[in-house]
């Protein structure tokens, strides 16, 4: 079946079509042909037939002497030859023939079962069936000056048979078909040729085994994948997709808005410009999405929503944020210890065991006074890990780090969880931190501070470093922008963001340059813990 391109399946199929068209058509076309002329003879032996009954020499030789009646046939053969028929026959009532091409049948008896009619003064015409062919016979009853009826008068003309009517034609039959055929073929060569080359030059069965391996390799991508025409019609929609918004069955085909009647892919056809990094709440579930228009030629032909959940971003987004942090202050606090213990046996080398014994207390009871505070006021064993290892951050750095006594977590707001707020503590803090960098400041401190009522849940992180100016206040969320030159950073306060606007709250900066800054966020209260 493959051994023919596609181009060549084409063009003869579209001659094939054109070549049977014609033959049909032409058919259509002799047959329609065969019935006008048949009519054509019946009119023209009707009038043969009328002018020869109605002339009024010939009516006198009718009712005349033998002789006159003899002299019939002459009269009707000169007439017959000017009408081109091929006989005219004239009968008297006794149905005696009194004209015929056939000389030798001159005064025989006719007995034609058709002639009944006409002896009861009726005209009309028949075709029948003879030995030289079809025959189109018209009859007319001649009638005397007292309209009775003297006679019948009978003209005949052969039907040309379609052969002979296709040889007068022939020539035209021949040119038409060979016009025909030559600019239909050509025009299927063409046809054929812009088809294949809108496909790329591939063949069926290569297009059929590219859209399985296109299908088969979205269905393995770890990412959602869904795709829509300019009529917002599913063209892709991946099986990781179907597990992710709990679709089943093939939608391919579907409008959009039937299967997920919440979508924001729409929208890409009418903006026509690709969205990155976008959280989206679709139905229950948060997504990260990059939303592209699909362009052909220039022209938008399609859009592409690629998508993951967003629980395993913030997983990894407070790996980055968090357990980190974790790692670092464990090491902060080895080292930390470390000091604590070499002071500790200092004191004691010296003599001094009341006041190593007095270190140690004082040491303890300020780690326990704070791991009691966390533990009880911040219900949220992520957070508060967060917290204390901030803490122990910010002395390896030299940096005080001061937790709101009066800060309180019991439960998070609507439409976050833990990752967020881990997101959004971690980065703040570590912004804080790097605030410092580079300056000469005595009293590094940073302040937290987390406060819940009934109505509200605010954060606070304030700092005494380095501060920003105007223009780097309105460019500090955006994605990829950063203060500090290094590459990879200015994501940090982007996806906090991303966390305000999916909590419906709001994030104040007060900031001058020299004099440190202060980020308060706020959310509506209330949701779960």
């Amino acid at each position: 079946m493959n051994s023919f391109s596609i181009h060549t399946k084409i063009s003869a199929l579209i001659f094939f079509i054109i070549g049977f068209s014609l033959l049909l058509g032409g058919m259509v076309l002799f047959g329609n042909m065969m019935n006008t002329k048949e009519e054509d003879l019946k009119e023209k032996a009707r009038l043969t037939s009328r002018t020869v009954a109605e002339l009024p020499e010939f009516r006198q030789k009718m009712i005349g002497s033998e002789a006159d009646r003899e002299s019939i046939n002459g009269m009707v053969e000169r007439i017959r030859i000017v009408n081109n028929a091929d006989y005219i026959v004239v009968l008297d009532m006794d149905r005696v023939r009194l004209s015929h091409p056939v000389k030798k049948q001159i005064g025989s008896i006719s007995e034609g079962r058709d002639e009944g009619a006409a002896f009861a003064e009726h005209s009309y015409t028949t075709a029948a069936k003879g030995e030289i062919g079809t025959i189109i016979r018209a009859f007319e009853p001649v009638m005397d000056g007292s309209h009775e009826q003297i006679g019948v008068v009978i003209t005949g003309f052969r039907l040309p048979t379609l052969g002979e009517m296709l040889a007068d034609v022939k020539m035209e039959i021949w040119l038409t078909g060979a016009l025909s055929l030559f600019f239909g073929g050509w025009g299927a060569w063409l046809l054929a040729r812009h088809v294949r080359r809108q496909m790329f030059s591939l063949e069926p069965h290569e297009i059929a085994q590219l859209f399985v391996e296109r299908t088969e390799t979205f269905n393995a991508m770890h990412e959602g994948v869904i795709a829509i025409d300019t009529n917002e019609r599913i063209t892709i929609f991946n099986k990781k997709a179907k597990q992710m918004i709990g679709v089943t069955g093939d939608v391919v085909g579907k409008p959009i808005r039937e299967v997920i009647p919440d979508t924001y892919l729409p929208e890409i056809l009418k903006i026509n410009r690709p969205v990155y990094n976008k959280e989206l709440q679709l139905g229950s579930l948060a997504i990260m999405s990059n939303r592209v228009p699909i362009q052909v030629d220039g022209q938008t032909v399609g859009a592409v929503a690629i998508f993951q959940d967003r629980t395993e971003v913030k997983k990894m987004a407070e790996e980055l944020t968090g357990v980190k942090a974790f790692v670092s202050a464990l090491r902060v606090q080895n080292h930390e210890h470390m000091n604590k213990l070499h002071t500790i046996a200092g004191l004691i080398q010296l003599g001094s065991n009341d006041q190593a014994l007095d270190y140690v207390f004082a040491v303890t009871e300020e780690q326990e006074e704070l791991t009691r505070f966390l533990t009880a006021n911040i219900r949220n064993d992520s957070i508060a890990g967060l917290l204390l290892s901030k803490v122990s951050r910010g002395k390896e750095l030299g940096i005080s780090v001061h937790i709101d006594h009066n800060s309180k977590l019991v439960a998070l707001p609507p439409f976050l969880d833990h990752h967020d707020m881990v997101i959004v503590l971690g980065n703040l803090i570590e912004n804080a931190f790097e605030s410092f960098s580079g300056e000469d400041v005595n009293d590094k401190e940073v302040y937290v501070s987390i406060v819940q009522t009934n109505k509200e849940f605010s954060i606070l992180v304030e700092d005494n470093g380095a501060g920003m100016d105007s223009e780097e206040v309105t460019a500090i969320f955006i994605q990829g922008y950063s203060t500090k030159a290094a590459e990879g950073r200015g994501i940090g306060l982007y996806l906090i963001k991303e966390i305000v606007s999916k909590g419906n709250g709001v994030i104040e900066v007060d900031t001058k340059r020299g004099s440190g800054s202060v980020f308060a966020l706020s959310f509506p209260s209330g949701g779960r813990g």
